[in-house]
């Protein structure tokens, strides 16, 4: 992000309505998720499921350091120190340390800048709002097409920060919203703060020794392809193993990722669910003598997670066998 990005913008009324003033208003939305400190608790709802995580998260050296306590269902906390997580495992449950944990809320959603946003959604200023004692402005991304869900986001008026969120379908019903219910932006965080104070199993994990994901330049994905998605979904990586079985797509606010693998002994379900606003969508595909099943999961409508389902073509299925042999 340019140092500019970084400025204090103050929306006057009528200023706040102009796309330019929304359009800045994005752009240091990326930065103030990593580079903000604060300690609060956030609530994030996906359908009927709640839950709430108390964070302490601050940038330090060009560094992040964060921690994470879970506030129901379990007692675990996640502690990252630059590319260092220390995970607590909570008695029930699972914490997949796979996956890169995101610095601070949504952190990876917003913070990529793969397509221009203007060209499928329309971004608007359009209000104020106060959320856990902050001032706030609110920014609609309304979809323009069918195939992505409507967004709404509240930014602290200093920061930038992301206080609250709202993903929705274009009725005006809300899947998933996440906010902070107690907030305090301050630089004044104690390294005590960013200590394991949870007992139970550790696991560290060190982002270091995780292969990045490769950029997928073409629509080949070494076995299979796509002959349909959505306008603006670009592929955004490649998996970090079985090269090839797994595209994550980005349209540089959603996100949704296709798998294809060999059909285990066991049976799954196919067809979609949904979890707020994240769709899974499953179909068996067969190609030769041999049986895949395609898995599209991620934020998008249930009719787009089926219409990519169905698109999916296996090229060479026993290239595709071959590796699991």
């Amino acid at each position: 992000m340019a140092a500019a990005a970084l400025v204090l913008l103050v929306a006057s009324p009528l200023a706040a309505r102009e796309p330019g003033q929304a359009s800045q208003w994005l752009e240091r939305l990326g930065p103030a998720l990593n580079m903000t400190s604060y300690r609060g608790v956030f609530v994030y709802a996906r359908g009927d499921r709640v839950h709430s995580m108390r964070i302490a998260h601050r940038f330090v050296d060009g560094m992040v350091h964060e921690r994470l306590v879970l506030q129901d269902g379990g007692d675990g906390e996640i502690v990252r120190k630059g590319m260092n997580v220390v995970c607590v495992l909570p008695q029930q449950g699972e914490v997949r340390l796979d996956q890169v944990i995101p610095s601070g809320p949504f952190a990876e959603a917003y913070a990529n800048e793969l397509v221009p946003v203007s060209r499928w959604y329309k971004a608007e200023l359009v209000g104020e709002d106060r959320v856990a004692g902050y001032d706030s402005v609110i920014i609609a991304l309304t979809a323009k097409d069918p195939h992505r869900y409507n967004h709404r986001l509240w930014l602290e008026k200093t920061s930038g920060l992301l206080v609250k969120s709202h993903v929705g379908e274009s009725g005006g019903k809300v899947l998933e919203n996440f906010q902070f219910t107690s907030l305090e932006i301050t630089d004044d965080l104690a390294e005590s703060e960013f200590e394991i104070q949870t007992k139970g199993r550790e696991v560290t994990h060190n982002l270091d020794d995780v292969p990045a994901p490769q950029p997928v330049q073409s629509s080949v994905m070494n076995g299979w392809d796509l002959g349909w998605r959505p306008p603006g979904f670009v592929p955004a990586a490649a998996p970090r193993t079985g090269p090839g079985r797994a595209v994550a797509f980005s349209d540089g606010v959603a996100a949704f990722s296709v798998f294809v693998e060999l059909e285990g002994a066991v049976r799954m379900p196919v067809g979609a669910s949904r979890i707020g606003a994240t769709t899974v969508y499953m179909r068996e595909l067969d190609a030769g003598n041999t049986r895949f099943l395609v898995t599209v999961v991620g934020e998008v409508p249930p009719t787009t997670a089926r219409k990519v389902a169905e698109s999916v073509r296996v090229d060479d299925a026993l290239a595709l066998h071959s590796d699991d042999s």
